[in-house]
């Protein structure tokens, strides 16, 4: 049985004094869900404030990016080290938004994970088709490459994979139940195909407009074992719901 990960990934969005209003409200609410796993991944100027309160609690913290290499003139970027020394043991690679305005290659996704795994950070590693793909059904095309260029020489066990189609972030397009399971179940038979011993151990999240609307039916499919959740993440009361989604037969 694979534990739930629920992931708020708040983006460009939440000031240090925002971020401490959340987690004022949020930490009570949850302090009784013992059987997920749950993560609030801030922008990198609140990591280390959140870093400090979330210590002790049942509630991790996750950074949105890295840049691949450990040290040196790269104005602007942050590094795996810098990451770990604010607090932070987890961080999210390959995310839409990363691939299509800042033009992540899968060899550039690839980098990020070893240096990410290297210093020790856990990964959610993230893939997913685009609107035209997905009309064109190329989906597991894409799918496939991603995961096989993405998770080269990769140890494929000590991450969690997300599964975000492109067409459904920020857009309030949600993927039927039924198409989640669909992917799922085809990312976790690559994963098999690939790299066979322990893909049945790997997490499987859904991201793409998660809402408390909608995550009980998507948290029923076999193969998403979580969420990784943007808008519906940025109010305490709303990523509560998603936190506490009914636990119930899974087809």
């Amino acid at each position: 049985m694979r534990r739930p990960f629920i992931v708020a990934n708040w983006k460009m969005n939440k000031t240090v004094p925002e971020a401490m209003d959340f987690i004022y409200s949020f930490l009570p609410a949850v302090a009784e869900v013992k059987d997920a796993d749950i993560v609030l991944a801030p922008p990198f100027t609140a990591l280390f404030a959140l870093a400090e309160r979330l210590t002790g609690t049942n509630v991790g913290i996750s950074a949105q990016n890295l840049f691949y290499e450990e040290k040196g003139a790269f104005t602007g970027e942050v590094s795996a080290p810098m990451l770990v020394d604010a607090g932070c043991d987890c961080v999210i690679i390959g995310h839409s938004e990363r691939r299509q305005f800042f033009y992540e290659t899968d060899e550039v996704v690839n980098r990020k994970t070893k240096t990410a795994l290297k210093n020790g950070l856990s990964v959610i590693f993230c893939i997913g088709e685009s609107l035209k793909e997905r009309e064109a059904g190329m989906t597991f095309e894409v799918l496939k490459r991603q995961l096989a260029n993405g998770l080269k020489e990769v140890d494929f066990q000590k991450l969690v994979v997300a599964y975000e189609p492109v067409w459904a972030i920020g857009t309030g397009r949600t993927a039927t139940p039924e198409q989640a399971r669909e992917a799922h179940q085809f990312i976790r038979s690559t994963l098999r195909e690939l790299y066979q011993d322990g893909a049945d151990s790997v997490r499987i999240l859904y991201g793409g407009s998660v809402t408390p609307e909608n995550i009980d039916s998507l948290m029923a499919c076999a193969d998403v074992d979580g969420a990784l959740v943007g808008g519906a993440g940025l109010k305490a009361d709303s990523f509560e719901r998603i936190v506490k989604f009914k636990r119930g037969n899974t087809w």
